[in-house]
């Protein structure tokens, strides 16, 4: 089944006649994601990699049945274009801009929510079913169908977890990036919860990193599943007040914001820890060998 996007989405891109827009919406149709339009007011009539190109969100719903959007606008008009998605009653919109006001973000993701839609990010790298649908800038070649499910705020990292889990023999059931903002829409606890009833994940890879404090809700969800969950924490190496890449990932005087602690959090409730990403392939052959004894 997955989450979030699967081979019966119905996708839009938000600025697809834009250059990113256009390169995701080219993507997307050379690899079989269901992409059904796009978005761009005043290019109404137009077409894209093969897709209609609409004026407003509403006018694409309703010709499309869309469900699912990537938005690549310019920050300038991001806030616009988020509420119009919600508007539009679509259940899910990733947000791939990043530079986005923290004021914005936060105005967006409170609008989003009390609208019914799941926003990814601001800076989300997207979310991904291998074979199904790619609404991600994750490179379709690099990833396989199967049953393990994936969380992280980062793209790149991700691909390291993702290779270790091929050297393994295992393969993706779906993978989801939250956003490397400080403020973002949706958070590890609420990927987690999809996973949990999803029949096709078998096994969650939490990816983690300095900042803030998401991991311990994602903790806290992990100690009650069904779904075996696992934990790497990257940046156990990283400086107090040093940003590690993402606006999100700042090690600031709060130990919880540490990695350290996040790890020893997971460590606590009984969830396995990587201390290497070329430790995960291993552990989640080994994670789920237990599983497998324990439900025989």
């Amino acid at each position: 089944m997955t989450i979030l996007v699967n081979s019966d989405s119905r996708i839009l891109v938000q600025g697809i006649t834009g250059t990113t827009g256009r390169l995701f919406a080219e993507k997307m149709v050379a690899h079989g994601t269901p992409l059904v339009g796009g978005v761009t007011p005043g290019k109404g009539g137009e077409v894209v990699a093969g897709v209609p190109v609409f004026n407003s969100m509403r006018e694409a719903v309703a010709a499309t049945g869309a469900n699912a959007v990537l938005s690549c606008i310019a920050p300038q008009f991001v806030m616009d274009g988020i509420f119009e998605v919600a508007n539009a009653g679509i259940p899910l919109v990733c947000l791939y801009i990043e530079n986005i006001p923290v004021h914005d973000a936060i105005r967006m993701c409170a609008y989003a929510e009390a609208r019914g839609t799941r926003l990814l990010g601001p800076n989300s790298a997207g979310a991904v079913s291998p074979g199904r649908a790619n609404m991600s800038d994750l490179n379709d070649n690099n990833m396989r169908p199967g049953r393990i499910g994936i969380v992280s705020k980062s793209g790149t990292l991700t691909y390291e977890v993702i290779d270790e889990l091929h050297r393994h023999g295992h393969g993706e059931s779906t993978v989801v990036c939250l956003g490397g903002d400080r403020v973002i829409g949706t958070h590890y606890a609420d990927v987690l919860r999809l996973f949990e009833d999803d029949p096709d994940t078998d096994l969650v890879v939490v990816i983690g990193e300095p900042g803030g404090g998401l991991e311990y809700a994602a903790v806290a969800q992990a100690a009650v599943m069904r779904t075996p969950v696992l934990a790497y924490i990257t940046g156990q190496g990283s400086p107090p007040d040093a940003r590690m890449g993402h606006a999100g990932a700042v090690v600031g005087d709060d130990e919880r914001s540490r990695p350290q602690s996040k790890m020893q959090a997971f460590s606590s409730a009984g969830i396995a820890v990587a201390r290497l990403v070329t430790d995960v392939g291993e552990l989640v052959t080994r994670t789920l060998e237990r599983a497998a004894n324990r439900s025989t």
